[in-house]
This record gives C-alpha cells, sequence and structure tokens, in this order.
C-alpha cells in the first residue's frame, strides 16, 4: 500500500486476505477459492477476486473476476459461471484513500514475455516509491497506485534472468524492504511468499489433490483442508505437478510478526505460527485482569475481538461474563467507510446494546484497542443510556503512541489519542469510570516468549527501519 495516501479513520483497518489453490489433478478450484476468500472477508472487505487458469489448457490463459464489494457482492454465481481452472489465487482487501478504484482491485494479473502473472499482497513495502522511480525511468508503465505491482513487475524484470518464476521472486525480495505475504499464479505453478520478518501470516494446506495457501488456518477449515504448516518467515514455496517446493535462503531467526494479528486482525478460530488466536485473547483478558482489576457485576466484550479477551476477564476475575451486544453481522467494519458521516452512521447500526444485561450494573468493557476514541466514547454512552451504572473500560492491547509502517493504519502524531493524552485524560474523554490498558511487559504473555513479534506501534522500535520523513 502507498504510504503517502493514507487516510486514518477513527479505528483500525484491518490487513488484507490471500489465497490459492491448484489441484494437481485439474479438478475445478473456483469454488475452493470462493469459500476461502468468504472465510477471510475479515480481512478486507471494499473489493476482492480471484483469478484462475488451467494448467492442462493454453499457456498464459487466464479468467478472472473482480469488483468492488464483499466476496458475495462480486463472485456472484453468474460472475463464476464461466469461470473455470485447476489453479487460481484470491484476494480481499481494504482501501486507503485515493485506492479505493477499480484499477487496484486484487489480484493481478500481468502479461509479460515469459506469460503471465497473477498476484495477490498482504502488506506494506516500504520503498515502494524508490523500486516505483526505478521501474518508472527504465520505461515501465503503471496501471495502479499499489505496491502490489511494483513487486509484480520486479518479478517479471527477474523472471527475464532467472531459470525459474519461484528463483524471479526471491530475487525480487531481495530489493523489497517491509512487509509482505504473497501468492502468485504463473501457467504452470502456485507460488506463496513470506517477508523474512514474518510480519503478515501466511500457511499451506492440502485437501485431497489440492494444495492451498492461505492467510489465516480458518480459510483452510472453510474448505475442509488438512492444516500443513505455516510458510516460514523468509521462505518461497512452490507447487507444481510434482508437488511442494521451497526455498528457504532468505529466512532468519529475526522475526517480527504484527503482534494484532493476535489480539484484533485475525479470526479467532485460526491459529498463526502455532499460536491459538482464541487463547491469545483469552490470557489477554486474564492479564488485564490480574493488572486492572475492580468491583463490577458484568463482563462485556465489544464484538468481535473484544468477546475472548472478555471471557478471559471473567474467568479470571470471577465477574460473570454476558453478552451486552448484538451485532448486525450485515454491517462492515465501521472504519472501512471512507468518510466520517458514513463512519459514524455505521456506529449506531452496527451495535445494539441488551438493557436487560447492563440495567442497573457495574459493567466492565472489554475492547481490544483505542485508537482517536471516538468510537470507544460512543459505545461507553451506548451502554450508560441502556442504564449501567458504571462502565469500566479495559483494553486488551497498549496504548497506540507510533505509526505503523507494515500495512495497518495505525494514525500519526495527533490522530492518536494516548500521544497526546494521558490514561486519566483518555477515561474522562470516552466517559468512562475508569480506563485499563495492557502493559507492554505482559505482551510475552499472550502469544508465548521466544515468539519474535513487532510491537512498533507501542514502543516505537521499528524492526525494519522507516524512512526518516515518515517517522512521526
Amino acid at each position: 500500500m502507498n504510504i503517502e495516501s493514507s487516510n486514518f479513520s477513527s479505528e483500525l483497518h484491518e490487513e488484507c486476505g490471500v489465497f490459492g489453490a491448484y489441484d494437481l489433478e485439474g479438478n475445478d478450484v473456483v469454488s475452493t477459492i470462493y469459500y476461502g476468500l468468504f472465510a477471510l472477508q475479515h480481512r478486507g472487505q471494499e473489493s476482492c477476486g480471484m483469478a484462475v487458469s488451467d494448467t492442462n489448457g493454453p499457456k498464459g490463459e487466464v479468467m478472472s473476476c473482480k469488483g468492488m464489494g464483499l466476496v458475495s457482492e462480486v463472485c456472484t454465481e453468474e460472475n463464476l459461471e464461466n469461470l473455470r481452472g485447476n489453479i487460481g489465487v484470491g484476494h480481499v482487501r481494504y482501501a486507503k484513500a485515493g485506492e479505493n478504484s477499480v484499477h487496484n482491485i486484487q489480484p493481478l494479473v500481468l502479461n509479460y514475455i515469459k506469460g503471465t502473472l497473477s498476484i495477490g499482497h498482504n502488506g506494506n513495502i516500504i520503498n515502494t516509491n524508490e523500486l516505483r522511480e526505478e521501474l518508472e525511468y527504465t520505461g515501465a508503465i503503471f496501471q495502479t497506485t499499489i505496491d502490489t505491482e511494483v513487486i509484480a513487475y520486479h518479478i517479471a524484470r527477474e523472471r527475464l534472468k532467472s531459470k525459474t518464476v519461484e528463483e524471479a521472486v526471491t530475487k525480487a525480495m531481495k530489493k523489497l524492504i517491509g512487509a509482505y505475504s504473497i501468492v502468485l499464479m504463473s501457467p504452470r505453478k502456485l507460488i506463496g511468499a513470506r517477508d523474512p520478518h514474518g510480519f503478515h501470516p501466511l500457511c499451506i494446506g492440502k485437501k485431497g489433490s489440492s494444495y492451498i495457501l492461505a492467510s489465516e488456518t480458518a480459510a483452510l477449515n472453510a474448505v475442509d483442508a488438512e492444516f500443513v504448516r505455516d510458510v516460514l518467515p523468509g521462505e518461497v514455496v512452490m507447487i507444481n505437478k510434482e508437488g511442494i517446493h521451497s526455498d528457504t535462503s532468505l529466512c532468519t531467526h529475526k522475526h517480527a510478526r504484527c503482534i494484532f494479528e493476535y489480539i484484533y486482525f485475525a479470526r479467532p478460530d485460526s491459529r498463526i505460527d502455532s499460536v491459538s488466536v482464541y487463547n491469545s485473547r483469552v490470557m489477554a483478558g486474564r492479564i488485564l485482569a490480574q493488572t486492572n482489576p475492580i468491583d463490577a457485576d458484568v463482563v462485556v466484550g465489544v464484538p468481535d475481538s473484544g468477546n475472548a479477551a472478555a471471557i478471559g476477564y471473567a474467568l479470571e476475575s470471577k465477574i460473570p461474563f454476558g453478552m451486552a451486544f448484538i451485532k448486525n453481522s450485515y454491517v462492515g467494519r465501521t472504519f472501512i467507510k471512507p468518510k466520517q458521516a458514513a463512519r459514524a452512521s455505521s456506529v449506531r447500526i452496527k451495535l445494539n446494546v441488551l438493557s436487560e444485561v447492563v440495567e442497573g450494573k457495574r459493567v466492565v468493557m472489554i475492547d481490544d484497542s483505542i485508537v482517536r476514541g471516538t468510537t470507544c466514547a460512543k459505545i461507553v454512552k451506548m451502554l450508560k443510556a441502556a442504564g449501567a451504572t458504571e462502565v469500566h473500560v479495559r483494553i486488551s492491547s497498549p496504548p497506540f503512541l507510533y505509526p505503523c509502517y507494515y500495512g495497518t493504519d495505525v494514525p500519526t502524531g495527533d490522530q492518536l489519542i494516548a500521544r497526546n493524552n494521558t490514561v486519566d485524560e483518555i477515561r474522562d474523554i470516552i466517559g468512562a469510570d475508569s480506563l485499563g490498558y495492557l502493559s507492554i511487559e505482559r505482551l510475552d504473555d499472550i502469544i508465548g516468549k521466544g515468539m519474535g513479534y513487532c510491537d512498533a506501534c507501542f514502543t516505537g522500535k521499528y524492526p525494519v527501519k522507516p524512512p526518516e520523513e515518515q517517522h512521526i
């Protein structure tokens, strides 16, 4: 994603989701990709698409279905009717300001001298501008504003100097600085790649004669595939008719997994690098109860990511857990809306409070984060309007103090409420009776010691140095 075009909203943007499938016996994979993308819808709700090919058909012939909207809106039965192929890639995405365009919908399909490349990408390349300028000075003409096209161009150029497409991917990765999980389809191969720090997840599954690549294990479960393993940070995986092959030449031991995958982004039924997302969130809630106790009558979680942490808080504190919020499942995440007026409207219709659960009670409200504080303030107000006598807010992450450059829209400077206000001041701004955050020192405990992770949005300690002019 292009850093310069960011437009930050009141909450976090999730990341994108990627999915790929290759059936070695020639069976159609369109429905597999559809249901895989459906299971990854939480990672991006503005646009989606898939590109498929037949490895036994004309070399390089690619059919695609892409559009703005949810998977169910874009990949309709009518739109998929003529798509057939035993190999394919898919993508769901969110967009920043200036990127919400049909031209930027992934997967991108490129034709070049060696055939075709179809690519989907989750992450953010920090040196996109330099790489793009290098290509433009040598004659490249870009059709999009996203860094995925820059990656694709560099792979295509390296392919001209390489024996195989997977070798070209490895060579291109040496030029990329930042975060990326990639699925790529060439006429006869399905390739997955993960940056050496492992910022974003990517896993391998198998169902019958099909191999699958996916952002999360929840997508494997959705298509009834068996989990094989995670793609290693820095690994390039190639799947062809002979099976699966691996290049680990870029793997290192300096990992920096995005901690927010465990706190918020991933589905709770996923496992990332062998760690249960659900267990991580429950542990975060338990830690909050240990470090930020309060006398109360009920613990509630803000759906969806706050629920597991609320269960953990309730288990540890012995305060009953209650389902106080009814979520409208047909409303996209509120911060997806590009305009503030649309976001505010979405907040009002997204959640409704069950007064039966909170009326006359002291409530502990668990949420995953506070960015600007506007959404949290609305929810606190809703609880009090429903009759809660006290609302004590507990956040299952530390305060955001620094921007993210690896694919998550954590705002800069004045946009972050915790950057310019104390905990007590934030408490007053959101209208809570008390406020407590997860401490930095306890992050290790939610995923296990020894797991390298990135917490730069809390600490300012960036595993990959951002451009100086961007570091605010």
